[in-house]
């Protein structure tokens, strides 16, 4: 019998995968059963990875004692129902970001996992960004000063929203990448957002079906005095030559910090079909291998469950970091700033 830890996945898609590579190589864990409506998807992952269970009812799979801990990369609307599920079942959970669309659903989470004694853990996995982490160290080192403004640019082509995910009409580039943004910014300045102001715009992607905001621009003012603009889309050209593109500066009261986190050009392929700067950094495989931050990230969930490291993102982090995506789409709705 295996001393290993068993790992489950529930949601198998484009990040659900990169919990199966993750739990596939990490050496106290041991990936024994898988969850997904798509049932040619699961058979497709379960032959890849080799797993030995799969399932279509999420609660066929917290039902396995063997398994301890559970990865959820289902989209964000989804994550309540699933997460309260898995602790009231005694599972270990990893959500993908956003924790919730509500602040109620991430309390209700949060509860329900301080009841079950759970580590409760959601996925921002820039702070595994080897560039977001430098930059961090060199706000701690007082290179920079104290943060005083920031801007930030996380954006993806317009395939995201109309090809890559089937939902893109039921959820906005906020929930999914401004969330990112949000997290980041108040990571780095080490501060609460107090008042958030958004404007939002809707033509584009409700042209080609998709019934969901092109873009959001967004000012988050922080408790002492720092600011930070926040640009999201889901509008870029498909003749990009990255999906996304993840710019930020940040102006300190004595340096400025750059990071150019897409088209970084560590490697360019130029061939008759265009121009392209793989990603080197999010998921990246060496010698049968996975890596890069993406994959780190959800490592360190398994560390936390195999050997009791203490997790590096909170359910409280999810907390803050939702309450900052609903006031920014009620600042977009209304028109005004929306103090927190």
């Amino acid at each position: 019998m295996s001393d290993r830890l068993g790992f489950g996945v529930i949601g198998c898609g484009i990040w659900g995968e990169n919990h199966l590579k993750a739990y596939s190589d990490h050496p106290a864990a041991e990936l024994i059963g898988i969850c997904d409506l798509d049932e040619q998807l699961l058979s497709e992952r379960a032959a890849a990875y080799n797993v030995p269970f799969t399932t279509t009812n999420y609660s066929d799979l917290l039902a396995r004692e063997e398994i301890v801990a559970v990865g959820v990369a289902t989209p964000d609307y989804l994550h309540k129902d699933i997460v309260l599920a898995a602790c009231q079942a005694g599972k270990h959970v990893l959500m993908e970001k956003p924790m919730a669309s509500s602040v109620q659903d991430c309390e209700a989470m949060i509860a329900a996992g301080q009841q079950a004694g759970i580590i409760l853990m959601v996925d921002f996995h820039n702070r595994f960004n080897p560039a977001c982490v430098k930059a961090k160290q060199a706000i701690l080192d007082g290179r920079v000063g104290e943060p005083q403004m920031a801007s930030l640019k996380l954006s993806d082509t317009w395939w995201v929203p109309t090809e890559m995910w089937g939902w893109g009409g039921q959820t906005t580039v906020a929930w999914f990448l401004a969330s990112h943004c949000a997290d980041l910014a108040c990571w780095l300045f080490d501060d609460e957002v107090v008042k958030v102001y958004s404007v939002a715009r809707q033509k584009v992607l409700k042209a080609m079906g998709v019934d969901t905001p092109d873009f959001f621009q967004t000012i988050l003012e922080f408790r002492r005095g720092g600011v930070a603009h926040l640009e999201n889309s889901w509008i870029l050209a498909d003749t990009h030559p990255t999906v996304f593109d993840f710019k930020l500066e940040l102006q300190g009261d004595k340096g400025t910090i750059r990071l150019d986190l897409s088209t970084h050009r560590m490697l360019q392929i130029f061939d008759p079909e265009g121009t392209e700067y793989p990603d080197m950094a999010v998921v990246v495989e060496v010698h049968g291998k996975s890596g890069g931050f993406g994959i780190e990230a959800i490592k360190h969930f398994a560390d936390c469950v195999a050997y009791g490291a203490t997790p590096l993102m909170t359910p409280q982090d999810g907390l803050r970091n939702t309450a900052i995506l609903c006031a920014l789409h009620e600042s977009a709705r209304s028109g005004q700033a929306v103090e927190l």
